[in-house]
């Protein structure tokens, strides 16, 4: 009998007949929904024998919900994605003219999809550019809702534009915009809170899959108040709520500093030994660099 996942204290719990709402897509989407759709039944009928079954339930975003609905993105899909607590959608494709710049972002934002998940891993036989492909393991927890992703931006030469570049400069003393005429500008908002929430779903994540470390990938060179703060938020959160759990590079410093780095090898290394995960930061680039380089 087809059956809700149901979230308990905080614990997915799925059911053995799961409903899964699917979202068919636009464009490709139409085509490959079909073959995707038959080889998840028959990747779960083989690993279960036939003793489980997805139920899929049909709804509706992009094009065809346009076209059935007059609306590229129903209250009703986001009422029963939140009822079902999952989906799995195809490519949407983008609205033409105003109210919903991006599909994808609109349903982030809706649903407070913070997290943007992503195992990393390589398979034997695969081309890749990476020096040591066989060494790539790991799982990227990247911000969804906020910073870049909170859309918030003018076109160059509108009206909005020009109000902001005349506040930055009359009311904040901003010189630093090259050349203002032509400038289209973006607002980077990064929230202790948002910050709080996603180092600690990366941090459990690591707990829960003994994970040995986890990074703070940052700007925090150049922005230094928000891709900064988003590092110290990052450490202090660690440091606070995950005490019993990690071994942090500030703590690593601070003991360096006060009793040599002799001193903060020998407890970091027993740190590692007893299986605390170790936080630490790198900038963004030399982070990309890294993977592919070393």
């Amino acid at each position: 009998m087809p059956e809700k996942i149901k979230i308990e204290n905080g614990v997915v719990k799925t059911p053995s007949n799961p409903v899964i709402p699917f979202i068919e897509g636009d464009g490709i989407g139409i085509d490959i929904w079909k073959t995707a759709q038959k080889v998840f039944d028959a990747a779960v009928d083989l690993v279960y024998d036939g003793i489980r079954k997805v139920y899929w339930k049909e709804i509706f975003a992009g094009g065809k919900a346009y076209r059935k609905f007059n609306s590229w993105l129903p209250e009703e899909t986001l009422d029963i994605i939140s009822e079902y607590h999952v989906a799995i959608k195809g490519p949407l494709t983008t609205p033409v003219g105003g109210g919903i710049r991006s599909l994808n972002v609109a349903l982030r934002q809706k649903l407070d999809l913070y997290a943007c998940v992503r195992p990393v891993t390589w398979y034997q036989g695969v081309p890749s550019p990476v020096i040591h492909p066989d060494w790539v393991d790991m799982v990227i927890f990247r911000e969804n809702t906020e910073d870049i992703y909170a859309g918030i931006e003018w076109m160059a030469h509108s009206e909005e534009v020009k109000k902001v570049i005349g506040f930055l400069k009359d009311e904040m003393d901003v010189n630093k915009i090259r050349f203002p005429e032509s400038s289209s500008i973006g607002i980077k908002p990064v929230s202790k809170e948002g910050t709080e929430r996603l180092v600690s779903a990366a941090i459990q994540y690591a707990v829960d899959h003994n994970r040995k470390s986890v990074t703070l990938v940052h700007k925090g060179n150049i922005m230094k108040f928000t891709e900064g703060a988003f590092k110290n938020w990052g450490y202090a959160l660690a440091e606070n709520n995950f005490s019993e759990h990690v071994f942090t590079w500030l703590q690593y410093d601070k003991i360096a500093d006060e009793e040599g780095k002799e001193k903060a090898n020998e407890i970091q290394s027993i740190a590692i030994d007893s299986g605390k995960i170790i936080i630490k930061d790198m900038i963004a680039d030399a982070f990309l660099q890294q993977i592919l380089t070393r």
